[in-house]
């Protein structure tokens, strides 16, 4: 049997070229949401992050992103999403509804903007109608849904299978 010799804080791989992927979050409930899909995003090579409202980030949980994650604070997420937009992102929400494409077989657009539903009330009708697309994880026991950070990370990993090389 092999033996496994444990390595803390391995050094991220270098990406080939910089992520197209760009988070983005609607006022959370929880800083402590925000805060982990900080430390997700930070861990997958993500180099900006969108949070609206006034969500504190919590440090000692999002860790050390480094100087390579932009966080950027909004009022509001809808006119940040239009912008997006017009710097050739397309818009893929996060989301249950009956037209969902299941994230196992959707295939992401390089350049991605994936906005992630508020912890309770999900993404907003106003919201999601601005979506060009709309994928959710598959549940198959109780509760109907990941946590919202753990759906943005699951959602991150599979762009991030993707695009392994940026």
């Amino acid at each position: 049997m092999p033996e496994f010799v444990q390595q803390r804080h391995k050094p991220p791989i270098a990406l080939e070229r910089p992520r197209e992927l760009v988070v983005a979050c609607p006022p959370m409930r929880s800083n402590v949401n925000l805060s982990r899909i900080v430390r997700a995003a930070g861990c997958f090579g993500v180099r900006r992050l969108i949070c609206c409202g006034h969500n504190r980030i919590q440090r000692e949980i999002a860790r050390d992103t480094g100087d390579t994650l932009r966080i950027e604070c909004h009022r509001t997420l809808a006119p940040v999403l239009a912008k997006l937009r017009e710097e050739g992102y397309h818009l893929v929400g996060l989301e249950q509804t009956a037209e969902a494409e299941s994230l196992f077989t959707f295939a992401f657009p390089r350049r991605t903007a994936l906005v992630i539903g508020n912890e309770r009330l999900g993404i907003e009708p106003e919201i999601l109608r601005k979506m060009d697309f709309v994928v959710e994880i598959p549940v198959y026991g109780l509760p109907y849904a990941h946590n919202a950070a753990t759906a943005a990370a699951i959602a991150m990993y599979e762009y991030c299978r993707q695009y392994p090389q940026g």
